[in-house]
This record gives structure tokens, C-alpha cells and sequence, in this order.
């Protein structure tokens, strides 16, 4: 999936995966991570999204991957924060107090320029990847955070109902991608309400991934 396409969603407020509130999911289960306050979270392909300010009112730090410069500098004018934007590489990071977020390909963050991080928050990154990409963004993901404890939120349902993304992802891809290096247990799987964007029928799926 082009660049392009994500900058003209973004253009175009064409944002139906940014939950304006939130996710239900995220507070609900986070806390099976076993992440103290003060641990940096990791969010890949992270948006604008809400969540953002909850995992920083409950004292941790964040840092974010986002290929849109948009959504960032909407970001922090929604939490009413100036940060400091600095050039690293061929990334952009937007910088504040415990929040950095890196503007540009996640592919071109590693772990030198990431740094430790204690846990991930996957809601809108591997659903946004069509399939040929799953594998390759699994394997990078896990090793520029050394394989760090994940909760995940994937979708599943009827993909030739309609075309993603986000993406269907089976509980098998999900072992696939992540069981040789992590255990995996579903937290829980919840209809959509409504249906994918208003379409079709479809599950929100919580997975805790912890390092084996």
C-alpha cells in the first residue's frame, strides 16, 4: 500500500479508523502487560489516536511511528502540547515531555533511534498492512523492540466482502507471525457494532503477546 494513500486519508479527513473516543479494548486490558509507570510503550503507526493521552495520564511514557506528518501535528494541537521537532535520519521526531513520535516509513526507524522500549501497542498497524507486508512489518516490529510484550487488536471477518484496509486477520496469521517468538492468549473477541465500517459483520479480536 503506497505512501500516497495514507497522505490523501489524511488530506481528505477520510479517517473512519481514528476513534475519536478511544479504545474500550486498550483500557480494559492493558494492564495485562504488567507495565509499571514511568515504562515506555511503543504505538506503531499510531495516527492521531486518542489512546495516545490515556497511556499518558496513567504515567507512562510514549513513542509513536507515524507516516503522516498531518496526524501528528494534529496530535499534539489536540492534547495542547508544543513539542520540538528535530530531523533524524530520513525520520522526523516530534519531541515533549514523555512522547516522542517519528514522522516518516517504519521501516526506517530502528532500534538505535527507537531505544528501549517495555511494551507495544498495536491497534492500527499490523490491520493496516495488506498481507505481503504482515510478515516483513512482524519481524521489524519485534526486532527494534527486542521482542517486547504486545497487546494487539486485530479485526476479523469476510475479506472478499470488503477490501481492507483494515485488514482481516485470522488467528492463525496471528500465530503465524508471532507464536516462535512469543505466547500468544486472546483476551477477547467482540462484535463490531454495526459492522465494519457500517458494512459488513465483523470481530474486534485483543491479544496479549508475551516473550517466551
Amino acid at each position: 500500500m503506497e505512501a500516497t494513500y495514507w497522505h490523501e486519508k489524511w488530506k481528505k479527513n477520510n479517517i473512519a479508523f481514528h476513534e475519536a473516543s478511544g479504545n474500550s479494548l486498550l483500557s480494559e486490558f492493558f494492564s495485562q502487560l504488567s507495565l509499571s509507570k514511568g515504562d515506555r510503550v511503543f504505538v506503531p503507526l499510531c495516527g492521531k489516536t486518542r489512546d495516545i493521552a490515556w497511556l499518558l495520564s496513567g504515567g507512562y511514557r510514549v513513542v509513536g511511528a507515524e507516516l503522516s506528518e498531518m496526524a501528528v501535528e494534529q496530535l499534539f494541537q489536540e492534547m495542547d502540547i508544543t513539542p520540538e521537532v528535530e530531523q533524524i535520519a530520513n525520520l522526523k521526531r516530534y519531541k515533549a515531555s514523555n512522547i516522542d513520535i517519528y514522522v516518516g516509513d517504519i521501516f526506517d526507524l530502528d532500534k538505535e533511534i527507537l531505544q528501549e522500549v517495555d511494551g507495544i501497542y498495536d491497534r492500527a498497524a499490523l490491520v493496516a498492512l495488506p498481507q505481503d507486508i504482515r510478515p516483513v512489518y512482524a519481524q521489524h516490529l519485534m526486532a527494534m523492540t527486542k521482542v517486547a510484550p504486545q497487546l494487539l487488536i486485530s479485526f476479523e471477518y469476510e475479506q472478499s466482502e470488503l477490501a481492507g484496509p483494515p485488514f482481516s486477520i485470522s488467528s492463525q496469521e496471528i500465530f503465524e507471525r508471532y507464536n516462535a517468538n512469543y505466547h500468544l492468549k486472546m483476551l477477547a473477541s467482540r462484535d463490531v457494532p454495526g459492522g465494519l465500517k457500517g458494512l459488513v459483520p465483523a470481530r474486534e479480536v485483543a491479544w496479549l503477546l508475551t516473550r517466551r
